[in-house]
């Protein structure tokens, strides 16, 4: 029986295109967006299952799972790609909009992991993706972008908290990746890598075998410094 990713975000950029390449793998993809008709839309083009899921929204999240388990739809492989990036100056940056921006990048990946990685720990069988960035490396860190490199920090140290949950029940793995400046919507025209070349390292780890790795943190196959 063919494994069920659910990916994040996936209406457009390196979200649809992990749903697409993931679903070319033999995986079951659920297709989620915060716009419902976004996502339908995208879903329909790459003959999908789309859910209406906002990760800035507990209750979102909360029901997007219970309609899934409804359906006897059980999530083997996460990845939570959904995220923003919002520009400020450090020292002028408001309050709002750090808030805005954990609000997605952490705590939305946090929210999906508690929806469906304890169903991963019950099977003993789970892949998490977090899509980070270089910009959250705290050895490549950069003024540029300060609050998104803070937001992506921080989910490096949700992955391997997340990891550490998960030790010790089976084959459940948790790992980020940094897709590097890709020509998205977010990534604009100027970036030098194609969403294809992006999203390669997260379908790798989304399909890893029992003997990959976890608790890492990823740029290309290859470990990346946190």
């Amino acid at each position: 029986m063919a494994r069920t990713a659910l990916v994040t975000g996936a209406n457009r950029g390196i979200g649809f295109e992990a749903a697409r390449q993931l679903a070319r793998a033999g995986l079951d993809v659920v297709l989620t967006a915060r716009d419902p008709d976004a996502g339908r839309a995208a879903a329909a083009e790459l003959g999908l299952r789309c859910e209406q899921l906002d990760v800035s929204s507990d209750e979102s999240v909360r029901a997007a799972a219970e309609r899934l388990e409804r359906d006897g739809v059980a999530v083997d492989v996460l990845v939570n790609n959904a995220g923003v990036l919002l520009s400020g100056g450090i020292l002028d940056v408001d309050d709002e909009l750090v808030r805005d921006t954990l609000e997605v990048n952490l705590l939305g990946p946090l929210r999906t992991a508690r929806a469906f990685m304890p169903g991963m720990i019950e099977r003993g069988y789970g892949r998490v993706v977090n899509v980070s960035s270089g910009s959250g490396s705290l050895t490549e860190a950069g003024a540029y972008t300060p609050v998104y490199g803070i937001s992506k920090a921080a989910l490096n140290m949700l992955t391997r908290q997340l990891a550490f949950a998960a030790e010790g029940h089976g084959d459940v793995k948790v790992n980020a990746m940094c897709p590097g400046w890709v020509r998205t919507d977010m990534g604009g025209g100027a970036a030098p890598r194609s969403v294809e070349e992006g999203v390669d390292t997260i379908v790798w780890l989304a399909t890893l075998p029992p003997d990959g790795p976890s608790n890492g943190f990823f740029r290309d196959r290859r470990p990346a410094a946190w």
